[in-house]
């Protein structure tokens, strides 16, 4: 059933979007990924340096190279690869992508176990909703990948690899060690997981990608009271443009009440009513 519904979705044209002059969107129809950097234009000849922010699926890794050498030229590699957590369609592509352009992945450190082959994460729970995403979500690939050397702790400090004006932020609940990302001189947030614009349980809400806030996804997510806080961390930013994995950008004054909807009814919109009571 997974594989067949993927092979539908993988079957839909995938898409890019550029959101601001450095950082362009990819959508994969099921999760998203991103570079940042500036491309090579008419104006820009030089390559300039560039970090990819998660891997989508396996399925993804031609489009990413194929995007990566239109964007920045044939022969210009990312510095580095980001991971906003280690569950398998953010990690999709990582191995076969970090070993063409050998280069490092960094992670949080509680999520480098998921990468290096240590530790597997949970199962999905199928229970947690009624859509058909949530109730296949138990064929979902939940075992570790192994990235060996190439997979590195983000740095203590906050800073991201390649991005000096980027920081990471700590956003444990989906999973116990996930980060999302924050340029603070535009407010642009990278949410991961952190909380959806889709509802992701449903099939046909992530075939139409029709707009509306959530949680993070539910079959999948560990911690509840966690991932709440998480959310009013990141609404604290006042954000003014958002990167979800999981559905469309959102900004301006949509994403200020969408997001104040969530952090004032997080119990109702995000968690489940049933599910298996340890991840609440």
């Amino acid at each position: 059933m997974f594989q067949s519904i993927i092979n539908g979705l993988s079957a839909i044209t995938t898409t890019s979007e550029e959101v601001s002059s450095d950082i362009l969107v990819l959508n994969f129809t099921i999760v998203t990924a991103c570079m940042i950097g500036e491309p090579l234009n008419s104006t820009n000849q030089n390559h300039s340096k560039w970090v990819l922010v998660d891997t989508g699926l396996d399925s993804s890794y031609d489009y990413i190279i194929n995007t990566a050498h239109e964007r920045f030229g044939e022969n210009n590699k990312p510095s580095c690869i980001i991971l906003t957590h280690g569950h398998f369609d953010h990690v999709g592509s990582v191995i076969r992508l970090a070993e063409l352009w050998d280069v490092p992945v960094y992670i949080h450190s509680k999520e480098l176990p998921y990468i290096t082959g240590k530790q597997d994460y949970p199962e999905a729970d199928p229970t947690v909703d009624e859509g058909l995403v949530a109730k296949i979500s138990p064929d979902f690939p939940h075992t570790s990948i192994n990235l060996g050397h190439r997979a590195l702790p983000l740095p203590e400090d906050g800073s991201v690899p390649g991005l000096p004006e980027w920081k990471w932020i700590a956003t444990p609940g989906h999973t116990i060690g996930h980060v999302a990302l924050y340029r603070e001189k535009d407010r642009t947030l990278i949410a991961g997981d952190a909380f959806t614009t889709v509802e992701q349980e449903s099939f046909l809400s992530v075939l139409t990608q029709e707009e509306e806030i959530h949680g993070p996804p539910k079959y999948f997510t560990e911690n509840w009271s966690a991932a709440e806080n998480s959310v009013r961390t990141l609404a604290s930013l006042s954000p003014s443009l958002v990167i979800p994995s999981h559905g469309t950008v959102m900004q301006g004054e949509d994403l200020t009440n969408h997001l104040s909807l969530l952090v004032d009814t997080f119990q109702s919109i995000a968690v489940p009513k049933q599910g298996d009571e340890g991840r609440m």
